[in-house]
């Protein structure tokens, strides 16, 4: 591509790629190899993808968490595995919403009480992990009373299943991690949708990593007795018990029998639940956006002409310079300081730092190119993929446009084959004889 087009390797700048290891492997990937050219074309990972892979870290980082999840998905599997039971589920959820409707527990509204339905968390669906516990507790009850009826009707494995996820459920740990993963997700998931917006630029962008990690922290500092008191009032309202905080417990994966150690209810879930997802959160994040790509991001910003150049910063442009050397000579960048200070340099650098229609363009290709069309050439696969892609700019085009183009094509006269009958149109067959049509010089 750089050959067709006359680029030079040499003046590559930024480098972007989806997540696959093949690009952005940080010892044989893609981006290694251009590194390996030009160490200058500084890689810069989707920071849409990079947070979603902190949420998938997290939902693995602790034993308890890990096994919520499971838990959880097991839940959807269950309440999910035929027709009929996801028609109970709705119907259950429906008769749920009316009852408090009418008792004055929740209010009508435009866009309120809307039908939900279960969907199971997949760590290539960005946000579904905070969707699928949102709905898990908007429709607690209907799914209680799925599980209830699969548990009396079932038979065999399913019936035990369904006995054993009522008992998870209706457990103040479960329902603990069910709060907490919703509020800490739900900070997540904001900034995942602002980073997949198209018009996001790089100010914007590293401040809102900034902002979610200061509610990050503010939350593992203050936020404890607040999920608490949500949790409590929970279990009260759904009748769940409450355990005494100081209470024993054995350490999870330790036998009491052999004298496994014990800590007390409250140690548990604050310190070793509570405290232990919110480090790793803010480690993850601190991890999967590292100060070298932040700070050449937040470089850079100072280049964004919004209200006059406001953010305009001479000491970062510097230090700017000094990244890219190599676009600056000795004597240029001793001329700098003063230079930036009598004008704004003329500088344009652009790296991205979201990739999020890249991502969803070769999720896409499982969409175009089926079984059916495993023998698409690329250049037809490419037309389709941009059809596809780019379809709110076709939802523009109307049909009359396109009928216009291709009668302007090279084209030839033909006639339409003599019919043995009437059309369904009215047409006899000596008027449909005299018929003519433009036909595309295609096949």
């Amino acid at each position: 591509m750089f050959a067709r087009y006359g680029l030079s390797m040499s003046r590559v700048r930024g480098q972007g790629y989806y997540g696959a290891s093949n690009m952005r492997g940080e010892f044989h990937g893609l981006q290694r190899k251009i590194l390996d050219e030009n160490p200058y074309a500084f890689y810069i990972h989707c920071f849409a993808h990079q947070l979603q892979l902190v949420v998938v870290l997290v939902a693995k980082c602790c034993s308890s968490v890990f096994d919520f999840f499971n838990i959880t998905t097991l839940i959807v599997t269950t309440v999910n595995a035929a027709c009929k039971i996801r028609d109970q589920l709705a119907q259950q959820h429906h008769e749920n919403i009316v009852s408090q409707l009418d008792n004055g527990k929740i209010f009508s509204g435009r866009g309120k009480n809307q039908e939900n339905n279960l969907a199971r968390a997949g760590d290539t669906q960005w946000g579904s992990h905070h969707q699928t516990l949102c709905h898990l507790e908007h429709m607690w009850n209907a799914v209680l009373e799925v599980l209830e009826n699969i548990a009396e009707d079932g038979v065999g494995e399913k019936r035990t299943t369904a006995s054993g996820l009522l008992l998870q459920m209706e457990n103040f740990e479960f329902v603990l991690i069910l709060h907490l993963m919703i509020k800490l997700l739900g900070i997540t998931n904001d900034l995942s949708q602002c980073l997949q917006r198209k018009d996001q630029n790089i100010v914007r962008a590293v401040g809102l990593i900034g902002i979610t990690l200061e509610k990050i922290n503010d939350a593992r500092q203050h936020g404890w007795e607040e999920l608490f008191e949500e949790v409590t009032e929970f279990c009260v309202v759904h009748h769940i018990n409450i355990p005494n905080m100081e209470e024993k417990l054995t350490i999870k994966g330790r036998s009491r029998g052999r004298g496994g150690q014990q800590v007390t209810c409250y140690h548990h879930f604050k310190n070793e639940i509570f405290n232990v997802v919110h480090d790793q959160v803010i480690v993850k994040l601190n991890n999967r956006f590292p100060e070298r790509s932040t700070q050449l991001l937040r470089c850079i910003a100072c280049l964004d002409p919004k209200n006059s150049f406001a953010n305009y910063d001479r000491e970062k442009l510097i230090e700017l310079a000094k990244i890219y050397d190599v676009d600056f000579s000795h004597y240029e960048r001793s001329r700098l300081r003063t230079q930036l200070g009598n004008f704004i340099a003329d500088l344009a650098l652009i790296l991205p730092v979201a990739t999020t229609t890249v991502e969803m363009a070769f999720s896409a290709m499982k969409i175009i190119k089926t079984n059916t069309r495993n023998k698409m050439g690329d250049e037809w696969l490419n037309y389709r993929m941009t059809c596809y892609i780019e379809r709110d700019v076709f939802a523009s085009i109307t049909n009359d446009d396109i009928l216009q183009y291709f009668q302007e094509l090279k084209s030839r006269l033909k006639k339409l084959p003599k019919l043995s009958t009437t059309s369904s149109y009215g047409v006899t067959d000596e008027e449909m004889q005299n018929v003519t049509v433009n036909a595309p010089n295609h096949d």
